[in-house]
Order: structure tokens, then C-alpha cells, then sequence
């Protein structure tokens, strides 16, 4: 009976762990809202500042800043400690917001969406990190279902927010929303973080691979624009052979970035990292061109274009929420295998919906690819945690959130390619929209039944079972 009353939400809010659970629930708003910020507004970004055939780089470039600032977090909190590291990315973020709301031309906001991913990745990893450190063992599952509510919250508020700062006054205005939050982010960072000792051993971050992954990645944004087949496919060519090599690299390195099985099909943790990388690839192209479409195609604004991405978030935190109390592996295993088939089914209605304007029906796709997610995300998390092999437990859990990161920075340069080849432009005329959903929704829904290929090898073993 002790236990279970220990156990209670109220808990989290406990004089002595109220400041903590404020300063990380802040840290993943500030994420979150920031998401939500970015679909909404984007599309007013690009047609202002020229950018269209671009408007995927947006999110190309954030992504695999946030992927290098993620894995780069562990080594900086041994170096600098935790308060200097988040403090430190705190800044970062809102150099990165001010450079966007202050842009010129959409080199600035570019820019700008790199410095917030830097910034990002390493507040989000480091937030994760310290659930474990400041909040008691039993406490740790309810810390992370409070952190569902707030993107829950942030889903809902945030396309509003964005929306009515965008058609009132400025799209540059709704970013500005992000300073307060960084900046109050900061504050409870200096006074709730503890200090810690720095490591006085060496410690080696493997830039060069983090480079190399970015940099790989962003090839394939390059290739999306070249418009000359012989320079795109060059591109993607030279793109799948840096990411080859530098899981080559890696598997010979004493500080590995990934576990020796990572996307090996002859393993579990393989085969379930292939799915948490193809979902959100999938995915990826309703993040970047679904708001656009619908304030050009079907002539919304910012406001009801960035609810329908909501949809999503909202409907992945209620599934997440419905299927929390699976302990059995065979339903876990089913709910593994129905994720990517509803994402799949969503992404297919979603290339049929748009064209023929059927808010339903697009309302309807939205759900089914938030509950794909929702169903499937918490039992491939532990998945890859439960069949990791000996000491390599930390290092596959940890790729899970660069995996799901990778996935949509991939496909919002992949989406860019497909964009440019059905004839998308900055002239946004409604035919050729039409012309351009079906074929990218179409191409994304073929990635996610890819993803259920790879679900249907996953097993789980009795304990695995508990989300």
C-alpha cells in the first residue's frame, strides 16, 4: 500500500521535485512547441522569402543538427557538466530563433534551423538523462507520461498559437514565442541542475562520424534540387556510401556511436531500428508538405492547415495511452506489427484525400498515422532495450531517438527530390499540387509498408512487455 501511494502523480510535484520536473517538462515544451511552430509557419516562410522548392531543407537541416547535438550530449555532460551543457544549448536555441525571426532571405532561416537542432538535440537528450538522475526509480514511468501530456498540449496549442500570430501579425512574431521559453528554460537549469564534476579523463566525441552522418544526409537534400538526372543520382550514390562507411567505421571504433548490430536484418534490435527508421521517414512528408498543400490547395489558413498535422500528436498520445497496459508480449507483438500498417493505410487515403479535398477522410489518415505511431512506438523502444547484447544496452537504447531523428531528416530530403521530379515550384498552382500529392504520399505510403516488412520480423520475448 506504501508503494502504490508513493507511486501518485502528486508526487512529481512534491516540494523537493517540483523544480525538476518543471525544468524537464520545459525542455521537452520547448521542443515540442517548437515543432508545432515550424509546420505551422513554414509555408508562410517560404512563399515570402522564395523558398518552396527548398521548404524540406527546413526540416533536413534542423534534424540533422539535432542528430549530431543528441548523440554530442553524453560527451558534453562529461566534459562540461550537465548545467553548463543545457545552459549552453539554451543559448544556442535562441541564437538559432532570433536568426530566423530576423531573416532576410531563407539562407538566414536555414541557418537558423540549424542552430535551433544543435541546440535541440542536446536539450532533449540531456532532459532524458536527467529523468533518471533527479527523480526516484517508481517515479520514472509517471515523469514520462507527464512528458506525453505536454506534447499532447503543445499539439493542440501550438498549430493555434503559430496560427493566429501568423495571420494577424507575422510568422516572425509566433518564433518569437520560443525565447521566453528558452530563456526561462535556462533559469531553472541554473538554479535546479545540480553542479557536477567535470571528467578529468579524456573524452573523445567522434565528430568525424557525426559529421559524416550529417553530411551524408544533407547530400541527399542537395540532390533534390540539381535538376540533372546523372547529378541526383551521383548524389545519392555518394550519399548511401557515406552512411555505409560510417557504420563501417564505427564498428571498429573504442568509442562506438552504435550497437555492433544496428539495422543488421539478422537480429531483433536490426530489424526493429529498420521500422523506427522507416515509420518516420514515411511520416516525414506530411510534417513538411501537408500544411502547404492545404493553405494552397484547399485555400486554408495557417491556423486550421497547422491543426490537421495536430491530429497526429493527438491521436499518437491517446493510442500511447490506450495500449500503456499491455503486459503480454503476443498483443505487444500485434500492436508492432499494426503501427506501420496504420501509418501505411494513413499515407495511402492521405495521396487519395488531398486531390479530391475530403477533409474526412484527411482528418480520418491523420488519426490512423498517429495511432501507427502511438500503438507500436513504446514496445519498439524496449524492443531494442530488452535485446540488445551484453554492455550494449545504453548505446542501442540511445539510438533509438537519433534513429527516429534520422528517419525524418532522410525523408524530408527524399520528399524534396520527389517534389522537384513531379513538377513542384514556388508558382503553387493548385493542378500541380494535386499532381504532387499523389505521388508523394504515394511514395510514402510504399516506405511505410517497408517498415511492416521489418515489424513482422521483430519478436518479443514474455518480459519484454511493458510500456
Amino acid at each position: 500500500m506504501e508503494r502504490a501511494i508513493e507511486d501518485r502523480w502528486r508526487h512529481l510535484l512534491t516540494r523537493n521535485l517540483a523544480p525538476a520536473t518543471a525544468t524537464v517538462c520545459l525542455g521537452d515544451a520547448l521542443h515540442a512547441l517548437n515543432v508545432f511552430i515550424t509546420t505551422t509557419t513554414m509555408p508562410s516562410v517560404v512563399v515570402e522569402l522564395g523558398g518552396v522548392s527548398i521548404i524540406g531543407w527546413a526540416s533536413t537541416v534542423f534534424l540533422v543538427a539535432a542528430i549530431v547535438g543528441g548523440a554530442s550530449a553524453g560527451f558534453l555532460k562529461q566534459r562540461l557538466g550537465a548545467r553548463p551543457a543545457l545552459i549552453g544549448a539554451a543559448a544556442v536555441f535562441t541564437m538559432g530563433t532570433l536568426c530566423i525571426s530576423l531573416a532576410p532571405s531563407m539562407a538566414s532561416v536555414l541557418v537558423g534551423r540549424a542552430l535551433q537542432g544543435a541546440g535541440d538535440g542536446v536539450i532533449i537528450a540531456a532532459c532524458y538523462a536527467l529523468v533518471a538522475e533527479l527523480f526516484p526509480a517508481r517515479l520514472v514511468p509517471k515523469m514520462f507520461g507527464l512528458l506525453a501530456i505536454i506534447w499532447a498540449i503543445a499539439a493542440f496549442g501550438g498549430p493555434l498559437l503559430a496560427g493566429l500570430l501568423t495571420e494577424t501579425t507575422s510568422w516572425r512574431v509566433a518564433y518569437l514565442v520560443n525565447l521566453l521559453l528558452a530563456l526561462t528554460f535556462a533559469g531553472l537549469v541554473a538554479i535546479v541542475v545540480p553542479r557536477t564534476t567535470r571528467s578529468t579523463a579524456p573524452v573523445v566525441v567522434p565528430f568525424g562520424r557525426l559529421a559524416a552522418i550529417a553530411g551524408g544526409i544533407m547530400l541527399v537534400a542537395v540532390a533534390g534540387i540539381t535538376g540533372a538526372l546523372a547529378a541526383t543520382v551521383t548524389l545519392i550514390v555518394a550519399a548511401l556510401g557515406v552512411l555505409i562507411g560510417v557504420f563501417v567505421v564505427d564498428r571498429s571504433s573504442p568509442n562506438k556511436l552504435f550497437p555492433s548490430d544496428a539495422f543488421s536484418p539478422r537480429s531483433i534490435v536490426g530489424t526493429t531500428l529498420w521500422v523506427v527508421l522507416l515509420m518516420p521517414l514515411a511520416q516525414a512528408c506530411t510534417t513538411v508538405y501537408l500544411p502547404l498543400f492545404l493553405q494552397h490547395l484547399w485555400g486554408h489558413g495557417p491556423t486550421v492547415a497547422g491543426s490537421f498535422t495536430a491530429i497526429t500528436a493527438l491521436s499518437w498520445s491517446g493510442a500511447a495511452m490506450i495500449v500503456a497496459n499491455i503486459k503480454a508480449a503476443d498483443l505487444a507483438r500485434i500492436t508492432i506489427r499494426l503501427g506501420p500498417i496504420l501509418v501505411a493505410v494513413g499515407l495511402a487515403g492521405a495521396s487519395l484525400a488531398l486531390p479530391l479535398m475530403q477533409h474526412w477522410l484527411l482528418a480520418l489518415c491523420q488519426v490512423m498515422i498517429g495511432a501507427g505511431f502511438g500503438v507500436s512506438w513504446a514496445f519498439l523502444n524496449q524492443a531494442v532495450m530488452t535485446n540488445a547484447r551484453p554492455g550494449e544496452t545504453d548505446t542501442a537504447s540511445g539510438l533509438v531517438p537519433t534513429t527516429q531523428s534520422a528517419g525524418y531528416a532522410i525523408g524530408a530530403a527524399l520528399f524534396g527530390l520527389v517534389a522537384q521530379s513531379a513538377g513542384l515550384s514556388d508558382a503553387l498552382d493548385p493542378a500541380t499540387i494535386a499532381h504532387a500529392s499523389r505521388w508523394l504520399f504515394g511514395i510514402a505510403a510504399a516506405f511505410a509498408l517497408t517498415a511492416v516488412v521489418f515489424g513482422f520480423a521483430v519478436r518479443l520475448r514474455p518480459a519484454d512487455a511493458r510500456a
